[in-house]
């Protein structure tokens, strides 16, 4: 970054957009605090690659996650909010104001609100990039119902990929699950509900080598890596249930983290180990991951900062 680059300071400082952030830039603006938020190159979260959104209360018809995201965007810089198209390299919460660069400016908070979410972690093929979003998914909650009367597929073996697994039984004809051992990781309760449903298969010590289709799923190439052998299964929708993974890099050392990354609050607040810092959203939830709970954090983040602020005697 220039060392010449100018500095930008505001009471309430944003770190991500997504439902998480864009709701707590609505609350903090309607209450007059003219938040910033550095929103990424890249902004709106995991619904930016999500093609249809009908599980958001107050969309009865379907829309889509850009759509959506451009809606809160919209209303969020309409109360006052500044919305920046850049993405933050480097935070620091050792001292006041909080300081957050991104390669062309220096911005500072009296209070900071991270919302940088968490990334569902790929399989890495060329050919789920290619299909993401017409058959390929990382969730099921959110697009599951999109399938229904399909043949499915799960890749993964921990309690997510069952939960997963168990969740799409309720829309699809047969549910495959994809995993690379002999035995599941999940928890033993979730291992017993699995194992014991009628409408799920089980592909053991195996790998998705590549998703078939041209325009969507049409099937999946998985390879047993124990004979080497390839067989083509035909299903309809791709679910990679192999975990999700917080975006804290640039917390490590500065916010307390759980040992999966997820940065840890204070029950029933957004507070973190640091006091004027909160977070909200995906960063903090390992559980529901869903836009609605994100915007409700987010939301929760905006009066804890707000009642924060006025402690300290800032308004």
């Amino acid at each position: 970054m220039d060392s010449d680059a100018t500095t930008q300071h505001s009471r309430v400082l944003i770190v991500g957009s997504g439902p998480a952030g864009y709701t707590a830039a609505i609350y903090a603006a309607r209450a007059g605090l003219e938040p910033v938020v550095l929103g990424g190159l890249v902004s709106g979260g995991q619904l930016m690659i999500t093609t249809d959104v009908e599980n958001y209360p107050g969309f009865p018809e379907s829309v889509t996650g850009p759509d959506v995201m451009e809606r809160f965007r919209k209303q969020a810089e309409r109360f006052g909010s500044k919305v920046l198209a850049e993405d933050a390299v480097r935070i620091d919460v050792s001292a006041r104001p909080f300081r957050a660069e991104t390669d062309r400016a220096v911005f500072t908070g009296d209070s900071l609100i991270v919302a940088t979410g968490a990334s569902a972690r790929w399989l890495g093929l060329e050919s789920e990039t290619r299909l993401t979003n017409r058959g390929v998914s990382a969730c099921a909650t959110c697009d599951g119902a999109l399938f229904r009367d399909k043949p499915m597929a799960v890749v993964g073996g921990g309690d997510t990929a069952m939960e997963e697994a168990l969740f799409l039984t309720r829309f699809a004809t047969r549910v495959t699950v994809i995993h690379r051992r002999g035995e599941l990781r999940a928890s033993k309760i979730m291992q017993e509900r699995a194992l014991a449903s009628d409408k799920i298969d089980f592909f053991w010590n195996s790998v998705v080598e590549d998703v078939l289709g041209e325009d969507a799923v049409s099937g999946v190439r998985v390879r047993n890596v124990e004979t080497g052998e390839s067989t083509d299964l035909s299903v309809e929708a791709l679910f990679v249930a192999i975990g999700h993974r917080p975006n804290t890099e640039l917390l490590v050392g500065q916010l307390d983290l759980d040992d999966t990354g997820y940065v840890v609050t204070q029950l029933g607040s957004t507070r973190t180990s640091v006091e004027g810092v909160f977070a909200c959203g995906d960063v903090m939830d390992s559980v529901y991951r869903q836009a609605v709970t994100a915007a409700g954090t987010g939301c929760m983040s905006a009066i804890d900062a707000e009642r924060w602020l006025a402690e300290q005697g800032i308004d």
